[in-house]
């Protein structure tokens, strides 16, 4: 009789040196079935996720079988070829292909064939995006496409190769609210197909919207297979920590002086007109729809977003920052969103990446390292933000999100600023590891620094901010602080023009 599960994986363990990131793990996913993978950063999900893959092989005793079969090994090649399918989350496309190229690319491998058939992979190309029902162009640079259109490109890739399973991590991450429900539209005509699609994300209002089961993992172990249906949000916080979790108002212990204050700081098609203060103790939380200007305007006050016009003064002082450099030189450091890309060295170790940005205070008088002091300052900094496991050798990619995050806090740490921006502090990170961010924050404005930070998530805005404010088509639509800071005022400025700055 054909089994109704498509994927069953059973006593999966995967030891890297000094650690066991998988240990005896069962999972098992049905044929049209949208599963939730769920777990804290560092609870053995990537890993997991990456043996499927063919990427890493598992520990000798692994029971893994597909479609009722056997098997007894993964490569990247093979896994394709029994239909699985990973959009990972910074997608492993070619910005430099057009989205023919990048559609196609896996099916034309699988063939075998050493020519290029330009005709059928853009048969190819054409039936997965007609499949997916939205307007892209074949001929396009990835490069060009939106966010959204490259996660689209990616889902037409994974249905290109006949993929019966697709694995999606953190596959909202960057998506408007539209651009989510065009996703959950997707998913569910890929479910219609018999088409399996397993979701890992941190935004746990999207997994019970979408996801029929959930697999929990901790520690590297198997919790538990759950219906969706039998499960609440304190449930599954609680199965995934193992312990409660709440998003506790951390209130400031003191704000100071005015640090910072911007006026009438404007750049065509970003944002317009934006003024506000920022104090010293404080955590100014900047929050507003996908698109609404919020990072554009902080990247201005970093100088990577130089404004057409406006005022920016530091202590009383008009400063004009041309570069990032000049920034940093004033006291202002820069946590940017995607800390793979644009906040961490991946291939390097821990302890250069958390000196990165204070490697000219380490050289001698003939220009060269000294690897001591480095290596001095490097430990004191993973001991202060408590980065686990504190391995100064470990490289940055192996990190879970969680500490990769630390680390780069720790990078601008050590430049000893006076003013931390900070863009969406806890992307892609579990509940846990969230409370520590927030915690982490809290103690950085108490001991006097200023604190910005971006954030699309509600709960996080409400837990940490002094003073909130609300930015709606490139403009400042809504302030707040103390007892005015509620989620029905910040969704309403959010989402709704107001009359006197529409």
């Amino acid at each position: 009789m054909e089994s109704e599960y498509f994927l069953r994986v059973k006593n999966v363990s995967k030891t890297f040196p000094s650690v066991k990131a998988l240990d005896n793990v069962s999972f098992s996913v049905k044929k049209g079935e949208v599963h939730a993978l769920i777990g804290e950063n560092g609870a053995g999900k990537s890993t997991l996720i990456k043996i499927l893959a063919g990427v890493y092989e598992p520990d000798p005793g692994a029971h893994i079988e597909i479609e009722g079969e056997v098997i007894g090994k993964l490569n990247p090649i093979t896994s394709v070829r029994h239909g699985i399918s990973i959009i990972f989350q910074d997608f492993s496309l070619f910005a430099n292909l057009t989205v023919t190229e990048n559609i196609a690319i896996s099916s034309s491998l699988q063939q075998g064939s050493t020519l290029v058939d330009w005709k059928n992979m853009r048969q190819v190309a054409r039936k997965a995006i007609e499949y997916l029902g939205v307007d892209i162009p074949l001929d396009s640079r990835l490069g060009n496409l939106s966010i959204a259109k490259q996660q689209l490109v990616a889902i037409a890739r994974s249905l290109a190769s006949n993929a019966k399973m697709i694995i999606m991590d953190e596959p909202t991450s960057a998506l408007s609210k539209g651009e989510v429900d065009l996703l959950f539209k997707i998913i569910r005509n890929l479910q219609a197909d018999g088409i399996s699609v397993v979701f890992v994300s941190h935004k746990l209002e999207e997994l019970f919207e979408v996801c029929e089961t959930f697999t929990i993992l901790r520690d590297g172990k198997y919790i538990g297979q759950y219906p969706a249906k039998e499960m609440d949000y304190s449930k599954l916080i609680a199965l995934m920590v193992g312990r409660s979790v709440e998003y506790d108002r951390l209130e400031a212990k003191a704000i100071g002086d005015t640090i910072l204050e911007v006026q009438n700081l404007t750049k065509a098609g970003n944002f317009k007109e934006i003024t506000f203060q920022l104090h010293k103790g404080e955590i100014l939380g900047i929050t507003g729809l996908v698109g609404s200007g919020r990072t554009e305007m902080v990247h201005a006050l970093f100088g990577l977003n130089k404004p057409d016009s406006g005022t920016i003064l530091l202590n009383g002082s008009p400063v004009d920052f041309s570069a990032p450099s000049d920034a940093v030189a004033a006291g202002i450091a820069f946590v940017p969103e995607n800390r793979a890309l644009e906040g961490l060295v991946l291939r390097q170790n821990l302890r250069d990446n958390i000196t990165l940005a204070v490697l000219n205070h380490f050289t001698n008088s003939l220009k060269l390292i000294d690897r001591k002091r480095l290596s001095d300052e490097a430990d004191q900094w993973i001991k202060e933000i408590n980065v686990r496991p504190a391995v100064p050798e470990m490289l940055a990619g192996q990190f879970s999100g969680g500490n990769a995050q630390r680390i780069v806090i720790g990078k601008w740490l050590a430049t000893h600023p006076k003013i931390l921006i900070i863009d969406e502090p806890t992307n892609g990170i579990d509940v846990g590891a969230k409370a520590e961010i927030h915690r982490l924050m809290r103690q950085l404005a108490d001991d006097g620094m200023a604190v910005i930070m971006i954030s699309s998530e509600l709960p996080e805005v409400l837990a940490v901010s002094d003073r909130v404010l609300v930015m709606r088509r490139g403009r400042i639509n809504g302030e707040f602080t103390g007892s005015q800071i509620n989620s029905e005022a910040i969704m309403n400025k959010a989402f709704l023009a107001d009359n006197k700055v529409g």
